[in-house]
C-alpha cells in the first residue's frame, strides 16, 4: 500500500471513530437536554398524549381534559370554575406552555415523571399515568374571596398561622385558562396580553405594592424587639405634628383630633398615627427595621409556595427622612398580600412563621404519595411576648380602631388598616390593604388574612382599609372559621 492510500485510509478511520463518538455523545449524554428542549415537537405531542392528571382541590379536581379533533396533540386541558381557581392553577396551554402549579408540576401532571415509572418503563421510555397535585386550598374561603372581590382590581391570601397551609389566593380581574389551553387560542391570548388590568399577573405572590399602614405591624415589633419601649401601652415619645428629621416636610395623621401626641403603640395602631411609627423607624433606624422586617420575610429572594412570590422589599441606603417614611410603609417599601399575610399569621401564631404552602401531596395514578409537604415547618419571627401584645393591640384596632368591618360575632379578630399612596404625589387612586387574623376559642381553628384593593372604582374620599378590604377578609375568615 503506497503512502498516500494509507494516508487516506487513517483519515477516513479518524472521520468514522469521529461519528461514532459523537452519536455517542448525543445519545448518552445529550439526550435528555434534547428531549426537553423547547423547540422540540415530541416533547409537547408526549405531553398531551393521554388525559392529563389532576390538580385538586378538597378532594375534587378543578381541572380536566377533553380529546382534541385532528393535528398530532390529542388531548387538551380543561378547567372546572377556571376564573375562581386561576390563581391557584395557573394554565396550562397547547401554544403558550404551562405557568404556576401547572408548569411546576408539569411532568408528574403529563406523566413524564420518572418517579411514576417502573424500572422497565424508564429503560423503555413509555410513558406513564399521570399523577395528581393536591393543594391546601379550602373552597369555602376562595370563593369567599373571589366574591367580595368582585369587579375590583386586587388580590387575596389566607393562611391558617399553625400549619402555614394557604386556605385562599384570588387575584382580580382573573381568567378562565380554558380560553388559551389549545392551539387555535390566539384572539384570547392576545386579548388576555393587551388588557390593561393584566389578568394573567397573580397579583397575590407576584405583584408588590407599597403596603401602607399595615406595615406598621413590622415597625411595632421591631420597637418591642429591640426594647425602644417595653410594652404597647407605654407612651411613646411622639410629637405631633411631627417634622421628618432633617426637611421641613411635616407628616400628617389621617384623623387631625386622633390622639397621637405622644401615644401608645396601641392607641397609635388603633388610630393608625403615622407621627408615631415614622418616628420609631426613625429612632430605631434603617438597619434595626430592615432586620425585623427580613425576619418576617422581606427581601427574600425565594420564597416558593410551592409557585415562586415576587420580593417584598425593604430598602437600604436611606437617609433619617427616607427611614422615617418607611415607618408608614412608603417610600421604597413594597409587599405582596401573601407578604402581609405572613405577618399577620407570625403574629397569631405566637411569633412562630409557619412556611407558606398551597400543596400537600404530589401522587400517582394509584394515589401512592411522591411527594409530601408538612405542616408547620416554623421558624420564631418575634417572641412570644412582642406576638402576644400585638395581637392585644390588633384586636383593639378592630374593636374600636380604624378596623371596625373585620369584626365576627364570637371569634377573637385582629387587624390592622392601611391606605397607600399611589404615584407622585398620590396623584394615582390609592390602595386599600387590610391585614388580620381571626380565633375561634370554641373549635380551634385560626386564619390569617391579607388583602389589597388597587382600584374598586371608587371615589378617592370614599377609599380606606376598612371601607373597601376589611369587608373582603371578614367574609375569608367567616368562611375559615366556618361560622
Amino acid at each position: 500500500m503506497n503512502r498516500t492510500i494509507r494516508r487516506a485510509s487513517v483519515f477516513c478511520l479518524l472521520l468514522v471513530l469521529a461519528l461514532l463518538g459523537r452519536a455517542t455523545w448525543v445519545q448518552a449524554y445529550q439526550a435528555r437536554a434534547l428531549a426537553d428542549d423547547d423547540h422540540n415537537r415530541r416533547q409537547t405531542i408526549a405531553q398531551y398524549a393521554q388525559p392529563l392528571g389532576d390538580i385538586i382541590v378538597a378532594g375534587s379536581p378543578v381541572t380536566g381534559s377533553k380529546g382534541t379533533q385532528g393535528g398530532d396533540l390529542a388531548y387538551k386541558r380543561t378547567y372546572t370554575q377556571g376564573e375562581l381557581y386561576a390563581a391557584v392553577t395557573g394554565y396550562s396551554s397547547q401554544a403558550y406552555g404551562a405557568t404556576q402549579l401547572e408548569g411546576i408540576y408539569s411532568h408528574v401532571l403529563d406523566g413524564t415523571d420518572d418517579r411514576l415509572k417502573n424500572p422497565l418503563d424508564v429503560v423503555t421510555g413509555k410513558q406513564a399515568a399521570p399523577g395528581s397535585v393536591l393543594t391546601t386550598i379550602d373552597p369555602d374561603v376562595q370563593k369567599a374571596a373571589y366574591r367580595a372581590l368582585g369587579d375590583d382590581k386586587g388580590a387575596a391570601v389566607a393562611i391558617d398561622p399553625r400549619t402555614g397551609q394557604i386556605l385562599g389566593m384570588v387575584s382580580t380581574p382573573s381568567y378562565d385558562p380554558s380560553k388559551i389551553s389549545g392551539t387555535s387560542d390566539g384572539n384570547a391570548w392576545q386579548d388576555l396580553l393587551s388588557d390593561p388590568d393584566k389578568p394573567l399577573v397573580n397579583r397575590a405572590l407576584r405583584q408588590p405594592l407599597a403596603p401602607g399602614s399595615t406595615f406598621k405591624l413590622v415597625v411595632a415589633s421591631a420597637a418591642l424587639e429591640n426594647g425602644l419601649y417595653s410594652s404597647v401601652d407605654e407612651r411613646t415619645d411622639s410629637p405631633d405634628p411631627y417634622t421628618l428629621p432633617g426637611t421641613s416636610t411635616v407628616l400628617k395623621n389621617e384623623s387631625a383630633s386622633a390622639p397621637c401626641e405622644n401615644a401608645t403603640l396601641r392607641t397609635a395602631l388603633q388610630y393608625s398615627c403615622n407621627n408615631v411609627f415614622a418616628k420609631v423607624a426613625a429612632d430605631l433606624g434603617e438597619d434595626k427595621v430592615r432586620a425585623t422586617a427580613e425576619r418576617f420575610g422581606f427581601n427574600t429572594e425565594k420564597l416558593d409556595v410551592p409557585v415562586r412570590a415576587s420580593k417584598s422589599v425593604y430598602p437600604s441606603g436611606m437617609d433619617k427622612s427616607s427611614t422615617a417614611l418607611t415607618g408608614i410603609g412608603q417610600f421604597e417599601v413594597t409587599a405582596t398580600p401573601m407578604q402581609m399575610a405572613m405577618v399577620s399569621a407570625a403574629l397569631a401564631n405566637g411569633g412562630e412563621l409557619a412556611a407558606p404552602h398551597m400543596v400537600s401531596e404530589v401522587t400517582d395514578s394509584d394515589g401512592n404519595a411522591l411527594q409530601k409537604f408538612a405542616d408547620g415547618d416554623t421558624k420564631q419571627v418575634v417572641s412570644a411576648s412582642t406576638a402576644e401584645q400585638l395581637r392585644s393591640a390588633m384586636v383593639t384596632v378592630v374593636e374600636q380602631g380604624t378596623g371596625t368591618n373585620a369584626r365576627i360575632d364570637g371569634a377573637e379578630v385582629g387587624g390592622k388598616t392601611g391606605t397607600a399612596q399611589n404615584g407622585v404625589g398620590n396623584s394615582n387612586t390609592p390602595y386599600a390593604w387590610f391585614t388580620s387574623y381571626a380565633k375561634d376559642k370554641s373549635t380551634g381553628k385560626e386564619v390569617a388574612v391579607a388583602v389589597v384593593v388597587e382600584d374598586s372604582g371608587s371615589a378617592r374620599s370614599e377609599i380606606s382599609g376598612n371601607g373597601l378590604a376589611a369587608p373582603i377578609a371578614q367574609k375569608m375568615m367567616k368562611a375559615a372559621l366556618k361560622r
